[in-house]
């Protein structure tokens, strides 16, 4: 059974860590709902920040969706039919 760790009178903006059956940990963002985990609290952290960020619109927006997913070895007619929509 995973055990999160957090205090009854935490700050609701906060971080709250969770310890998975399987030893991993998951950090969820009480602001916003979004969560990453990792190996050891450290990373799901760093996991987190990198998706927080992306949520309040830091990164790149990719403008061709084949010639991205060729930067980062997919086939493209090989994925398709498994792409989310907005790649398709």
């Amino acid at each position: 059974m995973a055990s999160a760790t957090r205090r009854e009178d935490d700050d609701p903006d906060g971080i709250e860590f969770i310890r998975e059956d399987d030893g991993t940990v998951t950090a969820r963002d009480l602001e916003t709902g979004l969560a990453r985990g990792g190996d050891t609290r450290a990373e799901a952290l760093t996991q987190l920040a990198e998706v927080l960020a992306l949520e309040a619109g830091d990164g790149e927006p990719i403008e061709d969706p084949e010639e991205f997913l060729q930067e980062i070895g997919v086939d493209p007619d090989v994925a398709d039919t498994d792409l989310p929509e907005f790649l398709r």
